[in-house]
């Protein structure tokens, strides 16, 4: 449906220049209509546009439905956008990407690519839904586990400290993520200094909170094709793209609000090793693959 929001959005560090979008019940705004990038535009000012000299940002299309990218040269990368500029929300999108090149999810990102990245560096030695400051001394730089060489494959290797125990052990990855299916990832930013958070398939992977403002309250929402390399070929893959303005507060509900693991444990743990049961991300025991239903990761469609 349809409501008139602009105004309401606006107190809440949305800025929409255009007409009101469609909100569904729960407050989710759609940022892709699946045909058409009206709401975006490609940016050539980041580090990873240099092989074109700043004068492409990648290649950007859309493809049965799905914002899909690549480097449009052998190097040259960049980020896809939002018009708008965001302050606290929650973001959400299905992804299925290629597994070998190197993106992102930029949040309050500026025209050259500063932002707070939920990692999506989906290649050997990468990571989902880490947390990294892009463009801001790579710091933080947080992540409880790193691909092998193989899409089904995590090893537990945390790098920097990270204050979240991995959720899904490495011999449950597998079934966990469906490789080459649709999977859900999403963020949700508050405050500032920033208080991130990020999930999988509604688990939580990863928390951030920022100690000092190094970055604006607000900005966009980006999508990024890291350059280097060779990877005109392969493909990174977007759809449903939806966000949720956040009142901004300094309360301790900031942490658990709309949170779909509010009360989850750093001890809770997806493993090869408990009964058949629906995903619970607030339990205390560990959950098994068996107990991970369709429902929990984004199927093919």
């Amino acid at each position: 449906m349809k409501i008139p929001i602009v105004f309401a959005l606006a107190t809440l560090g949305f800025s929409f220049a255009s007409a009101a979008p469609a909100v569904d019940d729960a407050g989710w705004i759609t940022l892709f209509d699946g045909k058409s990038l009206d709401g975006w535009h490609v940016s050539t000012k980041t580090g990873h546009s240099g092989a074109s000299g700043h004068k492409t940002g990648g290649k950007w299309e859309i493809v049965d439905g799905a914002i899909t990218g690549s480097q449009d040269i052998p190097g040259n990368g960049g980020i896809i956008i939002t018009d708008e500029k965001f302050g606290d929300f929650e973001v959400k999108l299905e992804m299925k990407n290629d597994f070998g090149p190197d993106s992102g999810l930029f949040l309050r990102s500026t025209e050259d690519g500063k932002a707070w990245q939920a990692m999506i560096d989906y290649h050997a030695d990468g990571n989902l839904m880490g947390i990294y400051g892009e463009g801001l001394g790579g710091q933080p730089h947080v992540r409880n586990y790193n691909f092998t060489d193989k899409v089904t494959e995590i090893v537990d290797t945390p790098t920097g400290n990270p204050p979240v125990a991995l959720p899904v052990l490495p011999d449950a990855w597998s079934h966990f993520w469906r490789a080459d299916q649709w999977n859900e990832l999403r963020a949700r930013i508050t405050s500032n200094p920033p208080h991130i958070t990020t999930w999988i398939n509604g688990v939580k992977i990863m928390e951030w909170k920022e100690k000092e403002v190094r970055h604006p309250d607000t900005g966009g929402i980006a999508l990024q094709v890291h350059g280097g390399g060779n990877f005109t070929q392969q493909f990174v893959r977007y759809k449903n793209i939806k966000v949720k303005p956040l009142a901004r507060t300094t309360t301790a509900a900031a942490s658990t609000e709309a949170d779909p693991s509010a009360s989850a444990s750093a001890s809770v743990a997806v493993t090869s090793t408990t009964a058949p049961a629906a995903v619970d991300a607030t339990a205390s025991a560990p959950v098994t693959p068996a107990s991970i239903p369709a429902v929990v990761a984004v199927e093919s469609r």
